[in-house]
């Protein structure tokens, strides 16, 4: 899927859509993409002269790639964090970097979902955790 076909399933925009690009294989892993330019809003101040990723923009990236294991659900609702588990930072994100996202959908209870990702870069391991979401109707069109 490509950005433009994630905005029908993510309710993020930019500045915070922050996949590029996602493949889910047959065994309903995602592996997502996101290409980190330097432009970013959320490097300005992190730190001049020595940007790097904030760490919980790498745990948005990971939970935007696990929402879209949801794929059958997402349409008419929202995905909320319930949860962030066991979150490891092992590395640091700069501007130039591709990181990669591979996320597997753990455990699904009723509108619960538990899922662990890992964030990496040129196959060096940044980030890993295990993320919950409470996914909620979509309220927001309503009345219009």
């Amino acid at each position: 899927m490509t950005k433009e076909e994630l905005k029908k399933y993510l309710p993020h925009r930019e500045p915070m859509l922050l996949v590029d690009e996602i493949e889910i294989d047959e065994q309903k892993v995602a592996h997502a993409k996101y290409h980190v330019t330097g432009d970013e809003y959320f490097l300005m101040g992190h730190f001049p002269d020595d940007p790097i990723v904030p760490g919980v923009i790498l745990c948005e990236m990971m939970a935007q790639s696990c929402a879209l294991l949801m794929l059958d659900d997402l349409i008419g609702n929202i995905p909320l964090y319930r949860g962030i588990d066991n979150v490891k930072f092992k590395n640091s994100v700069v501007p130039g970097d591709t990181v990669e996202i591979e996320a597997k959908l753990d455990a699904h209870k009723a509108n619960i979902y538990f899922c662990s990702a890992t964030l990496s870069v040129k196959g060096k391991l940044c980030v890993k955790g295990d993320l919950s979401f409470a996914l909620i109707k979509d309220t927001r069109y309503d009345n219009k």
